[in-house]
């Protein structure tokens, strides 16, 4: 079993060098979420580390139990702080708390790990997700109900080419790891990178996703 506690600092980690190497003008860039710019995409990500787990009743609760409400509030709490502030965070809370720590540290990797695609893939800043971080995340995203892969994928398989991964029953779509997860997760500029007979369909299931 994988020490997905591990693999979410790891992930915190990467993300937090990652953050440090942008340019202020990245830094307002926007993001595959059509809503943020890369500042308000890092804002989430931290965002409901600072609240812990009374502060995400109370968001949800304020938001109507609207998840993209409370998310919404969530980033606008942090608008004000400049991006050395937003870093200072994401390396403060290395090791995840409140939500992002539950499930083993699982939606702290899963979010951290789609969200840090949100910024790379639109400012051409690929990488390499390390496997064994990259099957626990697309383990945890198929069933994780805000991510909604499994409504997404319902009725097909995904089979990853360049890992030992593959999930659901039906009309198979292939490709890298990183993309089918980034597709299940309903993003669009993924799916270029796809094949096989239900690619259609996954691809009829795929919007903009706001935030």
């Amino acid at each position: 079993m994988a020490d997905t506690r591990a693999l979410a600092r790891e992930e915190r980690a990467e993300f937090a060098a990652f953050l440090a190497t942008l340019t202020p003008e990245q830094w307002d860039a926007p993001t595959l979420c059509t809503a943020w710019r890369v500042r308000d995409v890092v804002a989430h990500v931290i965002g409901y580390d600072l609240e812990g787990m009374t502060g995400f009743v109370r968001a949800m609760a304020g938001a109507g139990l609207s998840p993209d409400r409370a998310n919404q509030r969530v980033v606008d709490d942090l608008r004000d702080l400049e991006p050395w502030g937003l870093l200072d965070l994401v390396r403060r809370y290395e090791t995840p708390a409140g939500l992002p720590s539950r499930f083993g540290g699982r939606i702290a990797l899963t979010d951290g790990a789609i969200h840090q695609q949100d910024i790379r893939r639109p400012l051409g800043l690929p990488r390499e997700i390390p496997p064994e971080r990259l099957r626990a995340v697309l383990d945890f995203a198929m069933v994780a109900p805000p991510v909604r892969a499994f409504v997404r994928t319902r009725g097909l398989r995904l089979v990853a080419t360049d890992l030992d991964w593959s999930s659901g029953r039906g009309t198979e779509v292939q490709g890298p790891g990183e993309a089918l997860l980034m597709a299940a997760a309903g993003r669009p500029d993924a799916l270029d990178e796809l094949e096989g007979p239900g690619l259609g369909v996954l691809a009829g299931r795929c919007r903009p996703v706001r935030g």
